[in-house]
């Protein structure tokens, strides 16, 4: 069985130099940093940036995107922490705020290596009505809106952040549902969002849209398809420690990399630019 602390096998893929890792979450210690009420949700209540480290070290990857937990609410201190811990040259961040969060906060934030704004419908005040008002105070300092939603409910949310002023990236490959084909007019309104070239996707949690299970096969299709869109608009992520799988059920995170072997075995280019130059100008790492 995998668990969030093992690092697991190698993957097939050969990471680039610069490779980033664009989603995962630090929990704990949880005397230090306990859940926001009613934030309780993970299944693996203590993951450490030593255990992420490994795995990333496993992977071959040098980068890292440490995204707020949801169980944290609006209290951004562990993952500003986690960022600090990991390095401010390696790692930068993204934050769950309230809708009337102050420049002041951003501006902290900002300095601390955060650039996105989390949604997710839990976690903040911030809901699908209100959030183009939102946009606007985080525009100043170059940051993003990442967006994670049912991929069943793509009606509702899509057409509500086609138009928000801010780049937009959305977690898990859309999270669309297991039965889907690359007709359904839910993934083609998806095609046509990532088109638009404000909309960015991350390539994570592939386990979402998978029917087949490890190694994900039957999700690669609708890899290949955002590609042939929008390569420059595709960043790859691990989402780490799996939060929603109990402890000893952790899917394994070089199948979760290997996706993007699968996917483009002949074109190392591609895997780059998803590894390492479009994370790169997303989240403003060094050249």
């Amino acid at each position: 069985m995998q668990t969030a602390a093992d690092p697991g096998p190698r993957p097939r893929l050969v990471a680039p130099p610069h490779a980033c890792e664009c989603h995962s979450h630090i929990y704990g210690p949880l005397d230090r940093y306990p859940y926001a009420q009613g934030g309780g949700r993970s299944l693996h209540p203590d993951a450490s940036i030593a255990e992420y480290r490994a795995v990333l070290d496993n992977l071959g990857i040098e980068r890292a995107v440490i995204v707020q937990p949801s169980a944290y609410g609006t209290d951004n201190s562990r993952t500003v922490d986690a960022i600090r811990e990991f390095g401010a040259d390696r790692a930068r961040g993204v934050a769950v705020c309230a809708a009337d969060v102050s420049h002041q906060e951003l501006s902290s934030l900002h300095d601390a290596g955060i650039r996105g704004f989390r949604f997710t419908r839990q976690g903040n005040d911030v809901t699908l009505d209100n959030l183009a008002e939102v946009m606007p105070r985080i525009a100043p300092f170059g940051w993003h809106v990442q967006v994670q939603d049912n991929g069943e409910d793509a009606a509702e949310w899509i057409p509500r952040i086609t138009d928000l002023p801010v780049p937009v990236v959305v977690d898990h490959i859309g999270r669309m549902p297991r039965s889907m084909d690359l007709n359904d007019s839910r993934f083609t309104a998806f095609l046509t969002l990532l088109e638009s070239g404000n909309v960015w996707v991350k390539i994570s949690g592939p386990y979402y849209g998978s029917a087949s299970g490890a190694p994900y096969s039957d999700v690669v299709p609708r890899i290949r398809k955002l590609a042939e869109v929008r390569p420059d608009r595709l960043v790859w992520g691990l989402n780490w420690p799996h939060p929603q799988f109990a402890a000893d059920q952790k899917p394994v995170p070089a199948h979760c990399l290997d996706v993007l072997q699968d996917a483009f075995p002949d074109d190392a280019a591609l895997r780059k630019a998803i590894l390492c130059d479009n994370p790169a100008k997303l989240y403003d790492f060094p050249g």
